[in-house]
């Protein structure tokens, strides 16, 4: 008897754990959302930015052997209490140049909860509730519709999000 996966979801998360001296200034990349949220601009290129991607991409490299390539980056800001419309970062009728990944950071987050939907086979509509956290990530492939809630009452959570193509 053989069993073959012909498909997964792989999930990853974690802390993003820089060496000493070259640690992420979240209160940089949390103005740059601010401003992106007011400017309705790209995301700005920054130091920061440049380090957590780095960072992120090589990592997931060299653990999962998952190369990625830079597709875009924005971030939002979510008012107390505020739960998201459902996401999906592809688009059905050009699936070629849509991304392979999202990936979420938490910017500035405080009682932060992210949704992902799935299906597994039959068994449809399934979800995985995940809390995000301050310098933390959950990457998951493009194609899962997910959502995002700011569950205290205090303050705004800010969540930088990149998508990625696989190589």
């Amino acid at each position: 008897m053989q069993k073959k996966v012909l498909s997964e979801i792989g999930l990853y998360n974690g802390l993003v754990n820089m060496p000493k001296g070259f640690e992420i200034d979240r209160h940089k990349l949390h103005e740059d959302v601010l401003q992106l949220q007011i400017n309705k601009r790209e995301f700005p290129f920054s130091k920061e930015w440049d380090k957590l991607n780095t960072y992120l991409r090589e990592h997931i490299n060299v653990q999962y052997n998952v190369q990625l390539i830079n597709k875009t980056a924005w971030g939002n800001v979510y008012k107390p209490k505020e739960f998201s419309m459902p996401f999906i970062n592809v688009d059905p009728v050009d699936l070629k140049n849509s991304p392979d990944y999202t990936l979420l950071y938490g910017v500035n987050v405080k009682d932060c909860t992210v949704r992902v939907h799935y299906d597994d086979n039959r068994r449809k509509g399934r979800h995985w509730d995940m809390s995000l956290k301050n310098n933390q990530f959950i990457m998951f492939p493009s194609t899962q519709m997910y959502c995002i809630a700011n569950h205290q009452e205090d303050s705004f959570n800010s969540i930088l999000t990149i998508t990625y193509e696989f190589k």
